[in-house]
């Protein structure tokens, strides 16, 4: 995450905060990064020096007044105005994590080598939930090359219980073992 995002992202959290709409900009954020990725060339277009700022700035609200909160829009204006709409997905970001600081939310990935059915998912995330105190958002990953087990990304940390991991912790040990 940069500093721009750092700035704006947790500027607007302070402001939806204080306003107490929070998870309404959330949800608005999310939709428009989606929509940014899938269209990279938007914002290309809103971060080109060639139209002026008062164009671009027409752009946005052509596209998005009276579909987004206000304060959505503004920021978007905000940020296309300064040449940083580019840094949208940073902003976003750090939106999330104030979100989720101020709401007691751990988001965690479960890599495994299949999907994890409903019933597995539901357990996991109780259990996290019963050890860390905290609601638990929880996606799951798959990648074959884990072979079986789970490996368990969040907070910047890994807990791995794959299979793919245990081999190689054996294979570590059996390489150093002197016989």
């Amino acid at each position: 995450m940069t500093e721009v995002g750092s700035v704006y992202g947790g500027a607007l959290f302070d402001l939806a905060a204080d306003e107490g709409v929070t998870l309404e900009i959330l949800e608005q954020l999310q939709v428009l990064s989606e929509s940014f990725l899938q269209e990279p060339a938007f914002v290309k277009l809103l971060g080109a020096y060639s139209l002026a700022k008062k164009e671009r700035c027409k752009i946005v609200d052509e596209s998005f007044a009276g579909k987004v909160h206000p304060y959505v829009l503004n920021f978007l204006k905000i940020l296309t105005e300064k040449g940083y709409v580019r840094y949208f997905s940073h902003c976003y970001d750090a939106y999330r994590v104030r979100y989720n600081q101020a709401n007691n939310i751990l988001p965690v990935t479960a890599v495994t080598a299949v999907a994890l059915n409903d019933t597995q998912s539901l357990r996991l995330q109780k259990k996290l939930q019963e050890q860390t105190g905290k609601t638990i958002e929880l996606t799951n990953r798959v990648d074959p090359d884990v072979l079986g087990g789970v490996r368990l990304d969040f907070d910047g940390k890994c807990v791995d219980d794959t299979l793919s991991h245990r081999l190689d912790s054996i294979r570590n040990m059996l390489n150093h073992t002197v016989l």
